[in-house]
């Protein structure tokens, strides 16, 4: 099936300026070649260099279909290995679609969802896990995530994994060696040393494997549910947040009856705030609906910002007393997130009252930041606050940070494989079995590079690109 040639519109469907429509496969530049006709030189692409653009005419019969450029890219030295030709034509759809039709009336097939960047990984332009980094640069929408994309595509993931799987695998053939001599009683794999790439490797393989709970939000987004009693002001501070009208303010209680979700990146990390129906008792049907949601997304959320209103606390000491209980409900309830607790409307209290507030809310929240959502005061602070949640020294320090779910499972499965060969070696156990423990710890490895790999994990990777990549 990947032996023929395949074409595809690169560029989003749709019009524009212009659009690039590839081709990747032994024919490409001969079929380009029967219907382009050069405004500069007689010479045939075939007879052209690798890596040069050419101005001319898309050509069906006596028909000009239109005046494109037309880049090439010889084997070995392309995106897939194999030749390709891209066409930059203008951007009309009806232009497209005859460009496409002639090409696939002289022998060219659609390319499939990822078919290109699959005959890439094929043909050893890229490992699996470089692949899959493209697609994951493609949907990037933030810095951090970029970041993570471009590392990864680059190889760092790929030749940290590829080091141990090299070492331990010089190691597991000395040991298979060992089998062959199993009568002579000789160690060609010097134990000593065997023990420290095993610390080392599991040293490496928990350390990635940590790095997922901070890779997976960064390329998924944080969620960050803004929730507390009606008219505490959660919409005001989204409004604020996002830096537009993008929820209804009002004075009446209730306002907000269904969730509202928007996304902003915040230090090149991208937070989904989302704001909830206020959370109070009510006998309206339509409200409850709202205030259960509310409850929903918290359990989605990995950040709850409490907003609480200060004017509310500063009535009295019983009022305080009231908000501890909710806090402490909150923390009960939802042990596993992390909270935010904010006093909103400072602008509306005194000084005085805003500074015993903190002195007797303090002990009994971590993060307390009181802001005005009104008029801005504090809103960077809570921004602040928001970043210093995330544990993103890893990517300020450029470390390898895992973001994939398949490389993810991966690592845990060669990671349990290394503490069987750790204990085995702690336990003086036997080559022939140390060995079945390397071989799976290795078989582990190789899934993520792309060293082990099937039909069938392949069809669920590629599937998930767009056509034309």
């Amino acid at each position: 099936m990947h032996n023929d040639t395949i074409v595809a519109l690169a560029t989003p469907s749709g019009s524009g300026a212009i659009a690039v429509i590839r081709l990747s496969g032994k024919n490409a530049i001969g079929i380009a070649d029967r219907h382009f006709r050069s405004v500069i030189d007689q010479k045939s692409l075939s007879n052209q260099k690798t890596h040069t653009i050419h101005l001319g005419h898309i050509i069906d019969g006596d028909k000009t279909l239109d005046e494109v450029l037309v880049s090439v890219f010889k084997n070995p030295n392309s995106y897939t290995g194999e030749d390709v030709v891209e066409i930059s034509c203008h951007g009309s759809q009806y232009i497209q679609q005859e460009i496409i039709q002639l090409f696939l009336r002289q022998g060219c097939r659609m390319a499939t969802a990822g078919e290109f960047t699959l005959r890439a990984f094929l043909n050893g332009k890229l490992d699996l896990s470089q692949a899959e980094a493209v697609a994951d640069l493609i949907s990037s929408d933030n810095e951090a995530s970029h970041q993570i994309a471009m590392q990864q595509m680059r190889g760092g993931f790929s030749s940290e994994i590829a080091k141990l799987r090299e070492e331990l695998l010089n190691f597991a053939s000395l040991i298979e060696l060992e089998l062959d001599f199993a009568e002579e009683d000789v160690e060609f794999a010097d134990r000593t040393q065997f023990k420290e790439l095993i610390e080392r490797i599991n040293f490496v393989l928990k350390r990635l494997i940590d790095s997922f709970a901070v890779g997976n939000v960064i390329k998924n987004g944080i969620p960050v549910a803004i929730v507390g009693e009606p008219n505490v002001g959660k919409s005001t501070l989204l409004n604020a947040l996002l830096n537009e009208d993008r929820a209804i303010v009002s004075e009446i209680a209730g306002t907000t009856r269904d969730t509202i979700e928007d996304e902003i990146s915040i230090g090149g990390i991208g937070f989904r705030f989302i704001d909830t129906a206020g959370i109070r008792d009510t006998k309206d049907v339509v409200e409850s609906i709202g205030i259960k949601k509310t409850f929903e997304k918290i359990e989605q959320a990995q950040v709850v910002m409490f907003l609480v209103g200060s004017p509310q606390l500063a009535v009295g000491s019983e009022a305080v007393e009231a908000f501890k209980i909710e806090i402490e409900k909150i923390k009960n309830k939802f042990p596993q997130k992390q909270l935010l607790v904010i006093l909103n409307k400072i602008d509306q209290i005194t000084d005085t009252d805003l500074a015993e507030l903190t002195t007797s809310l303090a002990p009994h929240v971590k993060n307390l930041i009181p802001i005005s959502a009104k008029t801005g005061f504090g809103v960077e602070q809570l921004t602040d606050s928001l970043l210093n949640l995330i544990n993103t020294g890893a990517l300020r320090n450029n470390e390898t940070i895992v973001t994939n779910s398949r490389h993810y499972d991966a690592l845990l499965k060669a990671f349990e494989e290394i503490q069987k060969v750790k204990h085995g070696l702690e336990t003086g156990l036997s080559g022939d079995l140390l060995a079945i423990d390397i071989r799976q710890a290795l078989y582990h490895f190789g899934e993520i590079t792309g060293e082990i790999t099937n039909d069938d994990l392949l069809g669920n990777i590629f599937a998930n690109f767009c056509i034309g990549k």
